[in-house]
């Protein structure tokens, strides 16, 4: 923040977003870490950043990144900070997604795993301190619904509550044309069921979840039922658009597809998970989403095409968000 008349500079900001380091560098001049200015690089942020309690003639920019050598050596900005954790940019990511698109009267589609936690705390964090009223939510597994719970969200169901406003989740890969892998943490059926129903479908995901194409850097989750599902999974594996791909079912916990356990992992719903590994880019995400769906004895399958309406991305450059 740049001084102005006899206003010194200073900083405000939110310790549940980060705790960056701040070391005097002259008595008016406050020194803060690349990583904590990728932080403010984020419009969104920038709001929890209590604006209304700086002075009104002072000025303050989301632009500190782009900043000149010269700028960066006023205010004391430095290059050479740890990057940002991966899990500073999950929670980066989801608590954007919610500042950006979830407004009081809403009803939200609540994804499962490591990513979209933050998303639900932020929701919880907002609906706590009065910035959000009148929410409704809909979580897509017993560990997001139990995680609301304790955070006081009100929950309802697809039963009372067939539309949704948003619904903000996380993904295993990103391609160029938006569409995902899910399923990774085994809530692939919940999750589609919800966030097919919403008006706006927001996805929250760190850089190393891009990809030119799907498969090779993470298996293709598919949901099938319990009975006869060796046979399922050699007709899946015998699908033209699935050639040369590996079926593994899970074992374990569902929640993984590391297989951790002796015992076939079960979802939340009664079924079995097979993961697709592939050694080269799925050439047509859409036709093979058609072969799996259509095949007896799969539930459904953890890709998502053509449902994305943005993706925010978190990065050790800031944030960006593709449309």
């Amino acid at each position: 923040v740049a001084p102005t008349n006899n206003n010194p500079p200073y900083i405000t900001y939110n310790t549940a977003i980060s705790t960056p380091k701040i070391q005097p560098k002259h008595p008016s001049i406050m020194k803060i870490s690349a990583a904590f200015a990728a932080l403010l690089a984020s419009s969104s942020q920038v709001a929890a950043f209590a604006p209304a309690k700086l002075a009104p003639s002072v000025r303050y920019s989301t632009s500190i990144l782009s900043a000149t050598a010269a700028q960066k050596d006023f205010f004391g900005i430095t290059d050479s900070a740890p990057a940002l954790s991966q899990d500073e940019l999950k929670k980066m990511v989801g608590y954007k997604s919610v500042d950006d698109y979830v407004k009081s009267g809403m009803v939200v589609g609540l994804g499962t795993g490591s990513t979209a936690y933050y998303a639900v705390e932020r929701l919880g964090q907002l609906l706590k301190d009065g910035t959000l009223k009148d929410i409704v939510a809909i979580p897509t597994s017993i560990r997001t619904k139990e995680q609301a719970e304790e955070l006081g969200i009100p929950l309802v169901t697809l039963d009372t509550h067939s539309k949704l406003d948003v619904a903000i989740d996380g993904a295993d890969e990103v391609d160029p044309d938006l569409n995902l892998v899910k399923g990774g943490g085994g809530a692939l059926l919940r999750e589609k069921m919800v966030e097919v129903c919403a008006d706006k479908f927001i996805v929250i995901v760190d850089e190393s979840k891009l990809c030119d194409g799907l498969g090779p850097g993470f298996p293709l989750p598919v949901e099938i039922t319990p009975f006869c599902h060796e046979h399922t999974i050699r007709t899946i594996a015998a699908l033209p658009s699935c050639a040369g791909c590996d079926a593994v079912l899970r074992m374990g916990s569902s929640s993984s597809n590391v297989n951790d356990g002796d015992e076939i992992a079960i979802t939340d719903n009664g079924n079995y998970i097979v993961d697709l590994h592939f050694k080269e880019a799925i050439k047509d995400a859409p036709t093979m989403a058609t072969e799996l769906k259509n095949t007896v004895g799969v539930v459904d399958h953890g890709l998502f095409c053509g449902m994305t309406t943005a993706v925010i991305i978190a990065g050790s450059d800031g944030i960006s968000v593709k449309e």
